[in-house]
């Protein structure tokens, strides 16, 4: 690949977000990087969901913790940002953090190296614990901008929570995808997590947010983010 060719491939990982007059990125992994602040925002990655699922007798390849964290420490590269905020359901539940692998705990450990991390308590987390490195607040406020797990539909609200994912037609066929949803004054995040589920934006839940569908879906494809009006997807 030549230098021309890396730089376009660079390109198309992200997009444009503003959010209440604020200038965001959009990465195609489901992050958000504020680069005025150098700040990257990631939302419910549900580390250890797959240990979780097992306890119950539901056998899930056990490798979506390290699949996830991998993942995010490629973006933390890419953009390496002086703070990182994990908007809530960090964990997939109360005890998931001392499920934990020492590899996996070595990497979370590396990732917050020389830089602030907050976690903020999701409702799967709601208390996270102190041995994990970082601090833990219920909601960060930045500027204009208010980072929480659960949206309440507030101007300048950066929320998670929800999952958001489009299913839209290409080719004569129907697919499926995360996806970042914002108005411009407010944006619920996809989540981040490998094993991560989602909800419809046309779901009742985005409509109480942001009242009509006229809203837009930066859908994560394979190689770039797709902004589609929320209307056009079912």
């Amino acid at each position: 690949m030549t230098r021309a060719e890396s730089v376009r491939h660079e390109e198309t990982r992200a997009t444009a977000l503003d959010v209440a007059g604020v200038a965001l990125v959009a990465d195609l992994s489901g992050a958000l990087y504020w680069e005025a602040q150098r700040l990257l925002v990631v939302s419910d990655m549900h580390l250890e969901k797959g240990s979780s699922f097992a306890a119950r007798g539901v056998l899930l390849p056990p490798y979506d913790t390290a699949a996830t964290l991998s993942r995010l420490a490629a973006v933390i590269s890419r953009h390496n940002p002086r703070m990182v905020i994990a908007l809530g359901d960090s964990f997939h539940d109360r005890d998931a953090h001392e499920r934990l692998s020492a590899p996996d705990r070595d990497a979370i450990t590396a990732m917050q190296a020389g830089r602030d991390w907050i976690w903020i308590a999701g409702n799967h987390d709601p208390a996270l614990p102190s041995d994990l490195g970082g601090a833990v607040a219920s909601e960060v406020c930045i500027g204009p901008i208010a980072f929480r797990h659960e949206p309440t539909g507030a101007f300048g609200e950066i929320a998670g929570h929800l999952h958001p994912k489009a299913r839209v037609a290409t080719r004569g066929r129907a697919t499926e995808r995360r996806c970042f949803a914002s108005d411009g004054e407010r944006a619920v995040m996809p989540a981040f997590g490998a094993y991560a589920g989602g909800l419809s934006i046309r779901d009742r839940a985005f409509t109480k947010i942001f009242g009509a569908p006229d809203f837009m879906a930066h859908v994560l494809g394979d190689t770039m983010l797709h902004a589609i009006v929320a209307s056009r997807c079912y």
